[in-house]
């Protein structure tokens, strides 16, 4: 889906197109995979699960600075078009990194065939055994009724696919609604929604504020997001390294990154050089990198088993949110005709956003069987069963 959506970008006749190619196409595909890599880190690691989310984190920042540089290089030698087919084509690249995450349980149906092949290679497929004649079904009225009723018993392919759907939706809508009862989970929830609505929106604006503003003249040689890019990179790492510390809570962790978040947002419109917006920009990347702290923190809530589920919901909070960011923060600026109401208002949201999750994770803290957190066992001995699937 990305490397299509990137392709199909380069023939796109007009803006309505690349909404269908570039933001629904290309970012669904983005955020599925996304969601898995994430997921399937989380259920191969156990004891250094903090330092394995912080590097394959790192290399969405990495990627991001290398291909801000790469693709202006490729728009003057290529033209638009033909940097989205080449940038489509390394994209494919995706299916032969994810051909090696190997699931942790083999599925069912591999293990059928393998069970098969190996009786049949031994030689051990039973015959099967001769039925008994059933004289009953001789009787023709019989018969009918059986007929009969399978008929009233047997529905169309259609209405058992709809019902199976529905009852699909319906349980995970249930266990989306217990999950939500969780306060923990419900403040990770608020709390993300208003780190992306107010974090990713400041970011857009950095550069045209110091043109604006009059701190550069042109564009700089290190543009303002690829200095947030290289630290949001660092921090993913060194958060990472971080919450694998034993006394390390992972919620306090995360809910320190956004008050810091908050705190360099408020303090842009009164920095009035671009040596310090440099430095803010630097302060946002790092603490952005608290991307690597939300699934380890999402397993220490609700667990293992039901990791996927959970971090889907959490992801539909930040989309959203990331979604009405720009807009709203565009808009503040056609109103007052200044960014300064935009940055304050984007700093309150992301400090609410950690406070509440600050306060409803207090009465987390200390407890020997915490209603939090939920413990997962370390499963070691499956790695037998990737190397066999593998």
């Amino acid at each position: 889906m990305v490397s299509g959506g990137l392709m199909l970008s380069a023939f796109a006749p007009n803006v309505q197109f690349l909404i269908f190619s570039y933001g629904i196409v290309v970012g669904l595909g983005c955020g599925l995979v996304y969601a898995a890599t994430v997921t399937i880190t989380c259920q191969y690691f156990d004891k250094r699960r903090g330092l394995a989310l912080g590097i394959v984190t790192t290399g969405t920042s990495i990627g991001g600075f290398l291909y801000a540089t790469a693709q202006n290089e490729f728009i003057v030698l290529f033209g638009l078009d033909g940097c989205l087919l080449l940038i489509g084509c390394f994209a494919l690249n995706i299916i032969a990194c994810a051909g090696l995450m190997r699931p942790l349980h083999p599925p069912a149906y591999y293990l059928k065939q393998r069970k098969a092949l190996s009786e049949k290679a031994e030689g051990k497929v039973l015959e099967k055994t001769p039925v008994a004649e059933d004289h009953v079904e001789k009787d023709p009225s019989v018969t009918i009724a059986l007929v009969t009723e399978e008929r009233k018993y047997t529905k169309s392919p259609l209405v058992r696919f709809i019902k199976s759907k529905q009852k699909r939706y319906s349980e995970y809508l249930r266990s989306a609604g217990e999950l939500l009862q969780n306060r923990v989970f419900s403040a990770m929830c608020v709390s993300l929604f208003a780190c992306c609505l107010g974090t990713y929106p400041p970011l857009l604006f950095l550069e045209d504020l110091a043109q604006t503003e009059g701190l550069i003249d042109g564009i700089s040689t290190i543009p303002l997001v690829s200095i947030v890019s290289i630290a949001a990179g660092v921090g993913k790492l060194l958060l990472g390294v971080v919450m694998d510390i034993r006394w390390m809570n992972s919620i306090f962790l995360y809910a320190f990154t956004l008050l810091g978040t908050g705190v360099a947002l408020i303090l842009i419109p009164f920095t009035k050089n671009y040596a310090g917006l440099q430095v803010i920009s630097a302060m946002l990347g790092f603490f952005s990198g608290n991307w690597s702290v939300i699934p380890y923190m999402t397993t220490k809530v609700v667990g293992m088993d039901r990791l996927t589920e959970a971090y889907g919901i959490l992801m539909f909070f930040g989309g959203l949110s990331i979604m009405l960011g720009p807009p709203i923060a565009g808009w503040i600026y056609d109103w007052m005709h200044s960014y300064d109401l935009a940055f304050f208002c984007s700093g309150g949201f992301v400090l609410l956003g950690g406070a509440a999750l600050f306060i409803s994770a207090l009465s987390c803290w200390n407890k020997k069987q915490n209603e939090c957190e939920t413990t997962e066992k370390e499963n070691t001995t499956e790695c037998d069963s990737v190397a066999t699937v593998a």
